[in-house]
């Protein structure tokens, strides 16, 4: 599967060197990071490609209009990506009635290799999928009222 990517310190990437005193990552754009073995030792390392599989969690705000719509074009979006895994099965449900959006969220299953491709690729069909199928998007927005006083 090649290198580990960790997550250590707040910081990801991939091992390059370990020391006595300190561990050398090398990140996605490049960066080396230096960082002390104390710290490493008294903190959580996260072996991000550990594993064959991995979930995508993609939050998705819409507006208060067809529920079922969204969700099932959500449904076909994944289903047409022959990279998201039929098992586990991708899950895709309505987590918050907030105060201006229904928040969906979609978690498929991939190959670990295939995480970030599908990942943005599905994000980017989400997008404009949904406008061609007027599925709106919510943005912060205010209504403002304006009352005419009398000056008499």
């Amino acid at each position: 599967m090649g290198a580990a990517s960790l997550a250590i310190g707040g910081v990801t990437g991939v091992v390059q060197q370990i020391d006595i005193f300190s561990t050398v990552l090398l990140t996605a754009d490049n960066q080396k990071f230096i960082i002390p073995n104390g710290s490493i030792t008294a903190g959580v390392i996260t072996n991000i490609n550990a594993e064959l599989t991995r979930r995508i969690d993609l939050f998705v705000g819409i507006g208060y209009d067809d529920i079922r719509l969204a969700k099932s074009t959500l449904e076909e979006l994944v289903q047409a990506d022959s990279r998201i895994l039929d098992d586990p099965a991708p899950a895709i449900a309505v987590t918050e009635l907030g105060a201006s959006s229904v928040d969906l969220i979609v978690r498929p299953w991939v190959k670990t290799e295939d995480y970030w491709a599908v990942r943005n690729e599905l994000t980017e069909k989400i997008k404009l999928t949904f406008d061609e199928k007027g599925i709106s998007f919510p943005y912060p927005q205010q209504d403002v009222h304006m009352y005419q006083q009398d000056e008499n």
